[in-house]
């Protein structure tokens, strides 16, 4: 695995990404549903995104539903050569905003179809079969989901696949069906489940995508992060950023935001260096 802090990462041939990326789930409206606020906004926060030099963009079409993936093509599209798009898929959106499950590889395949229209591409960068959420882990058997994702990819319509939400069983199952490159995750300064996971990923060249890790919709408070930062002359976020990607050469971020001012603040985080006592403050936050 190529790697460098702030630089990039190289988790599989024909698949570079910056190890600071950016999701784009905060670009649909509240609960992301519905459309933004400030729909000239968002277009102007992906357009920073890759004037920044970023090439990690993460989505899915059930973002809104649909509509973060209209804004990226309406931003990007033509997209750049070196840009990749990660979408996923396993979800849906009912018409009250809620967020349903949906792994029948038939829909499945039809999420993929989603996403290659939304997006206006021929072929999905990445595509992360998503298994759970945070608070119900889902520990089924994935083999009929994954294998239907790998019958697309096999037909060029995407080109890596990666994991959502997965137990180290889950990717097991999943490589023995195809290739993959990337396990996306909760994962963050308090919360620390996944640290065999990590380890692995790291050892066996799978990028770790921690998803919340600024902490999503509860965001990261801690005294001690405050007084670390305090220090540093940095926000908290961008000291839990930056912790994220001392901890393993494996991790690349995809912190969202709306706030053209905040992409900024996390993309400086990369530059952000940490002394060996403000690591070991931090590593008391959270449980290993």
């Amino acid at each position: 695995m190529s790697v460098t802090l702030a630089g990039t990462i190289t988790p599989a041939d024909g698949l570079t990404l910056t190890r600071v990326g950016y999701g784009a789930m905060q670009l649909a409206g509240p609960h992301v549903f519905g459309p933004p606020r400030d729909r000239a906004r968002a277009v102007a926060v992906l357009r920073a995104v890759v004037d920044a030099g970023i090439t990690h963009i993460d989505t899915a079409d059930f973002y809104g539903p649909v509509v973060v993936n209209e804004i990226i093509r309406e931003a990007l599209h033509p997209y750049p050569e070196d840009l990749h798009l990660v979408t996923k898929v396993g979800a849906r959106r009912g018409q009250d905003g809620s967020w349903i499950m949906s792994r029948h590889p038939e829909d499945l395949k039809a999420q993929v179809y989603d996403n290659l229209r939304s997006l206006g591409v021929e072929t999905l960068d990445v595509v992360n079969l998503r298994l759970g959420d945070q608070d119900t882990p889902n520990r089924e058997p994935v083999a009929e989901q994954f294998g239907a994702l790998a019958e697309l990819r096999e037909r060029g319509l995407i080109r890596h696949l990666g994991l959502s939400a997965a137990s180290a069983g889950q990717l097991d199952e999943a490589r023995s069906i195809a290739p993959v490159v990337t396990v996306q995750n909760l994962y963050n300064l308090a919360v620390r489940r996944d640290e065999a996971l990590l380890e692995r990923c790291a050892a066996e060249n799978i990028a770790f995508v921690p998803y919340f890790p600024l902490g999503g919709f509860t965001p990261l408070q801690s005294e001690t992060l405050e007084k670390v930062a305090a220090r540093l002359e940095a926000s908290p976020q961008q000291v839990a950023l930056a912790w994220l990607l001392h901890r393993s050469p494996a991790i690349a971020l995809i912190p969202g935001t709306s706030s053209p001012g905040h992409l900024r603040e996390n993309i400086a985080a990369a530059a952000l260096a940490l002394p060996d006592d403000a690591l070991a403050e931090l590593d008391t936050i959270g449980a290993r």
